[in-house]
């Protein structure tokens, strides 16, 4: 009993083989913990000033230009130079403008236009940071660590992602906006102060000055290798057809079920975090591919029915449902950039998918919201579920060697398994692994590299 209960569990051996993968691990709850409190609060705060819907909606449009550039070029920037002093750099960063929105929230009369500069300066410092964090478990935990890493981090934000806006709303609700940054100052503090503990993390030998033309190389190189061009297409397709959460508050409605808004938002955590607890198998699994093509389907699948039925319980079953295909999706997706991107392009690979996680979204709810004023919020939902469906289907088809993969047979996998053979900086373990979820601030929609 006790061997099968321990097949099923999350492995922990990355937890026993890295110090800096535990550093990591620790500092990532230290700093979603802070993250939670502004992200709860800066929204509501504009609110509070406007009370204007499309003021609090024109944030993520600010957000999305610098996410997606500073991404590109954090990219480049993380395979160029030392990967600690970007994340530690950034972090202090982050924690700056976590003082600016505690200080605004201090004044008798707060002004608007400092949230507005913030949420931009946030965006373009997550950009360039994540990369760079993505890319830093390439030298911390052993190849063969990699898939139980994923869950590893999956865990601990799918965690907090049920827990954490829960507490932030508490915060905000009985002590205010200026603790709730308070407490963000804070968690940046306390994370800059491990983050330097980490070991160095130089670039490779020759490594090429940040430039659009080694954010090229790394474009060219994503649309040369199908199965990676597969992962981020898949993605893609999955977040742009079935993405609803834009439209939930109209979902309860017509449900006649208010109270249950809160939980719809829940529900895919709430998934997610049920698969990453029985994870232990995923260690053993060779096909990311499938995991990644199944999850996909079984995200839109469950997207469509959640869209289909009446039942408010169903749901919210449904779219728990959807959560689960999409973790799988999410650790078949980070298995396979880790396996198979070699280090030297890990940052502009990284950069590139701060675009598959952050645009796909957004265009999503856009999707999602046009959709429903012109079909009605369920129509809307389930057709883009079946369209999810359908599109990753073609896609397989399209790209049959997502399918086909084998960790144990792929080349890029076996080279990138090959480079290294030592002890890894910062830990006790042996070998080289790449990828990492990182911590920014904002959570991700999976927990293995996506803020969505």
């Amino acid at each position: 009993m006790h061997a099968k209960l321990a097949a099923v569990l999350p492995d922990l051996s990355p937890w026993r083989s890295s110090r800096d993968f535990r550093l990591l691990w620790v500092q990532g709850v230290v700093t979603y913990v802070g993250s939670v409190m502004a992200l709860i609060a800066l929204p509501l705060q504009i609110k509070e000033l406007t009370g204007s819907p499309l003021a609090v909606g024109a944030m993520g449009a600010v957000e999305l230009v610098p996410l997606v550039v500073f991404g590109l070029y954090g990219g480049a920037l993380a395979d160029a130079v030392d990967r600690r002093k970007v994340i530690v750099l950034t972090e202090a960063g982050l924690g700056v403008l976590a003082a600016v929105l505690l200080l605004n929230a201090l004044l008798p009369s707060p002004m608007l236009w400092p949230l507005y500069v913030v949420a931009a300066g946030v965006a373009a410092l997550a950009g360039l940071q994540r990369p760079a964090l993505d890319s830093l478990l390439a030298r911390i935990v052993p190849h063969d660590q990699l898939a139980a890493a994923a869950a590893l981090n999956s865990l601990r934000w799918q965690t907090g992602a049920i827990a954490g806006p829960a507490l932030a709303g508490l915060v905000v609700a009985y002590a205010g906006n200026s603790t709730a940054y308070a407490i963000t100052v804070v968690s940046f503090a306390v994370s800059v102060l491990m983050c330097r503990r980490l070991a160095p993390v130089p670039p490779v030998e020759q490594a090429a000055r940040p430039s659009l033309r080694g954010i090229a190389e790394g474009a060219r190189y994503a649309w040369s290798r199908p199965v990676l061009l597969g992962t981020y297409a898949v993605d893609l397709a999955a977040m742009f057809l079935a993405f609803p959460n834009t439209v939930f508050p109209f979902l309860a409605d017509e449900l006649d079920a208010d109270w249950s808004l809160g939980l719809m938002y829940a529900a895919g955590s709430v998934g997610s975090l049920l698969v990453t607890l029985t994870s232990g198998w995923v260690s053993r699994t060779r096909r990311h591919g499938l995991l990644v093509v199944f999850g996909a389907a079984g995200w839109g699948l469950a997207m469509a029915a959640a869209g289909w039925t009446s039942n408010v319980w169903l749901v919210l079953l449904c779219l728990g449902l959807a959560g689960a295909g999409d973790m799988l999706s999410g650790l078949g997706r980070a298995t396979i950039w880790n396996q198979t991107i070699p280090d030297r392009l890990r940052g502009r690979l990284a950069g590139i998918e701060v675009l598959s996680y952050s645009v796909g979204p957004q265009l999503g709810q856009v999707r999602a919201g046009a959709m429903a004023g012109w079909t009605g919020v369920r129509p809307a939902i389930w057709t883009g579920g079946l369209a999810c469906v359908a599109a990753v289907g073609l896609l397989a088809a399209a790209l049959p060697k997502l399918i086909s993969y084998d960790a144990r047979t792929d080349e890029d996998a076996r080279r990138r398994a090959a480079e290294g053979t030592g002890t890894a900086p910062g830990g006790e373990g042996t070998g080289t692994a790449p990828g990492a979820e990182g911590t920014g601030t904002a959570p991700g929609r999976d927990g293995v590299g996506a803020d969505r």
